[in-house]
């Protein structure tokens, strides 16, 4: 299950779950208004949107594989798509000028601030397209549930460690404006990575 192949992906998966979007920027906003107890019940709000998402991805395609592998190739297909156009968004970023914002705090009680964070993965339908594209790019085509199960699992780990990892890192005031500063050079970085990642795997031959 683990391989050199997997192992770039996984990184990848962290990269993708790392750029600059409403569930990161949100963590980043509300951990720098906040403070980090807020900061961390939103993420862990969106880790929960986010298994939500990832186990009923695996239950429906460990069936919708076994049944029609040309599903797969088309899922591999938008998967690219998805991360050419986070490429090209990532180096609109960089060629700006102006400062992006780190987005907006969310307020209210932990629970309500929790119950936000869900919302913003289960209303998110990116949310279930990047799960059901990773499943078709990392897993072979006769792949069934419990080795989809456990995909998920090895990628859900990455999530952790980004959206938590987000809320303790922007609770920082320094690391704050190391961001601000390098955040164009992140920007390129970015772009060059997803670009590369949608080039291999749209040429990678999947087993």
């Amino acid at each position: 299950m683990i391989t050199p192949a997997f192992i770039a992906i996984w990184f990848a998966w962290l990269m993708a779950g790392g750029s600059p979007g409403p569930a990161t920027m949100g963590i980043a906003g509300t951990a720098m208004n906040e403070g980090r107890t807020a900061g961390l019940a939103f993420a862990l709000g969106i880790c929960a949107g986010s298994a939500a998402w990832g186990i009923a991805a695996a239950l429906g395609l460990s069936a919708i594989m076994l049944a029609n592998v040309w599903v797969f190739e088309v899922i591999r297909y938008v998967g690219v798509a998805y991360l050419g156009w986070l490429a090209f968004k990532a180096l609109r970023r960089a060629m700006r000028s102006d400062e992006v914002a780190l987005g907006n705090p969310v307020t209210g009680t932990l629970p309500a601030i929790f119950a936000k964070g869900a919302a913003i993965h289960l209303t998110n339908p990116k949310a279930i397209l990047s799960w059901g594209s990773i499943y078709a790019i990392v897993a072979p085509s006769d792949a069934g549930l419990m080795m989809l199960l456990g995909y998920f699992g090895l990628l859900y780990v990455g999530s952790l460690l980004i959206f938590i990892g987000y809320a303790f890192l922007f609770s920082s005031a320094h690391m704050v404006r190391t961001y601000r500063r390098a955040r164009r050079w992140f920007d390129f970085a970015f772009a060059g990575f997803f670009g590369v990642a949608s080039y291999k795997i749209l040429t990678v031959r999947l087993s």
